[in-house]
C-alpha cells in the first residue's frame, strides 16, 4: 500500500474536451472515512530550455486566457496522443521559435498542479540551435513574439512577474545554477 493512499470508490465523468477532461472520484481515505476529489486528466506536457550558442535562453510571449495577461515562457506545449516527449519537445521548439537543435538532453518531468491535475511536464535542454529555414507553423490559436535574454534579464523577468509560470521559473534557475556547465 502507497503511504496516505486514497482507494477510489467511484468515478464520475464530467467533462471530456479538446485537451483535458474532467472528473469526481469519491475515495477512501486513509482513516477509513470517504471523501470527493475533483481531477483534471491531461495528456502531458513538454518544455524545453533552449540556449542560443551565446548562452542566451530563448524565450516566447504569449497571452495566457486563464491568467488573462501575456507572460514570458520557455518553449512547450502538450503531447501528442503517442508522442514521444523528445520528438515532441523538437516539434515545439521548431513551432515556436523557428530554431531546431543539434543537441537536445532529456532533464527531467515534473508534476504541474498535484492537488487536481495529472499533468506531468517533460523537461529538455537544447543546444547548438539552428534557425530552420522551412519554419513549421504555430497552431491556429497560438500567436507568440520570441526573445533571446541573458540569465540576468531572466530574473528580472522573474522578479518584475513577466515570467510568472513555474517551468519558465525552473528554467531560469537551472540556468543560474548551470552558469558554467550550459
Amino acid at each position: 500500500m502507497k503511504k496516505f493512499e486514497e482507494k477510489t470508490i467511484q468515478s464520475t465523468p464530467i467533462y471530456s474536451g479538446k485537451i483535458i477532461s474532467l472528473k469526481v472520484d469519491d475515495v477512501l481515505l486513509p482513516n477509513g472515512k470517504e471523501g470527493k476529489r475533483e481531477i483534471i486528466n491531461h495528456p502531458g506536457a513538454v518544455a524545453v530550455i533552449a540556449i542560443t550558442n551565446e548562452g542566451k535562453l530563448v524565450l516566447v510571449e504569449q497571452y495566457r486566457k486563464a491568467l488573462e495577461r501575456s507572460i514570458i515562457e520557455i518553449p512547450a506545449g502538450k503531447l501528442e496522443r503517442g508522442e514521444e516527449p523528445e520528438l515532441a519537445a523538437k516539434r515545439e521548439l521548431e513551432e515556436e521559435t523557428g530554431y531546431g537543435c543539434h543537441e537536445i538532453s532529456y532533464l527531467q518531468s515534473f508534476a504541474t498542479s498535484p492537488g487536481f491535475a495529472d499533468e506531468v511536464i517533460h523537461l529538455y535542454v537544447a543546444k547548438n540551435l539552428y534557425e530552420i529555414e522551412e519554419k513549421a507553423e504555430l497552431d491556429e490559436d497560438e500567436f507568440v513574439s520570441l526573445m533571446e535574454v541573458s540569465i540576468e534579464e531572466a530574473e528580472e523577468m522573474v522578479e518584475d512577474q513577466k515570467i510568472y509560470d513555474a517551468k519558465t521559473a525552473f528554467a531560469v534557475l537551472w540556468m543560474k545554477l548551470n552558469s558554467g556547465r550550459a
